[in-house]
């Protein structure tokens, strides 16, 4: 972690305004958020925790979401409530914080965070470890199934599979269907969750499937080619 020194009422950087300014016109994204205070400093460190288990992103404190940059008053306080919530993380977080004084006497925090080298990164919370990934403009909760891929896709390995009864009525369902849910290819295939859970993730890591988290079940897709 690297942080710049916080100071309530320092004067405007242009530079740095300006870069703030065309940053917060993208709007929220993959690798954007927006907060406007640290009033809930363990919602904000999920959503860092997310961009370290994807590709990294920046988290603005003292933005709205509307992309109106009112800033904070006392930007020193919300970092303080920051730093001991990112102590709950997992292995730790590689970020850089920054303050951007606005010249109102409010400054808005910029925490870039990295991508992890040793994910997943997750949070404790009452002794349970939760992770959560980046989709979109949204950090959803990791599932088992996507838990394992993220760290089993940082091992330099081949993976191999056999393709069997179970995987080719996948491959059918697949054709005629946009998706198919852990629950769905369990009823499908009449299988038990751990064998259903360890072919998607196998095929997920062979490049064969695409996952994308949800909230209501990951969603298994066929791979582009």
């Amino acid at each position: 972690m690297s942080a710049t020194k916080l100071k309530d009422h320092a004067p405007p950087d242009i530079r740095r305004l300006r870069e703030l300014k065309k940053l917060v016109a993208h709007g929220e994204g993959h690798h954007l958020e927006f907060k406007r205070k640290a009033t809930f400093p363990e919602k904000i460190v999920r959503e860092m925790v997310a961009f370290a288990n994807t590709e990294g992103g920046t988290v603005l404190i003292g933005v709205d979401d509307d992309g109106t940059i009112p800033g904070l008053r006392h930007p020193e306080e919300e970092a303080f409530v920051i730093r001991q919530a990112l102590s709950s993380c997992r292995p730790m977080l590689r970020f850089h914080e920054e303050v951007i004084p606005l010249g109102n006497g409010r400054s808005v925090l910029r925490y870039d965070i990295l991508e992890g080298r040793r994910k997943p990164h997750v949070v404790l919370r009452d002794g349970v470890k939760e992770a959560f990934v980046r989709v979109g403009a949204e950090s959803i909760r990791a599932s088992r199934e996507v838990r394992e891929i993220v760290r089993r896709s940082q091992q330099k390995r081949n993976i191999h599979f056999r393709y069997g009864e179970h995987e080719k009525i996948l491959m059918q369902y697949l054709d005629a269907h946009e998706f198919i849910t852990l629950k769905e290819y369990m009823s499908l295939g009449k299988l038990s969750r751990d064998q259903a859970s360890r072919k998607l993730i196998l095929l997920v890591l062979a490049r064969v499937l695409f996952v994308t988290p949800h909230g209501s079940g990951d969603r298994y897709s066929r791979l582009a080619p």
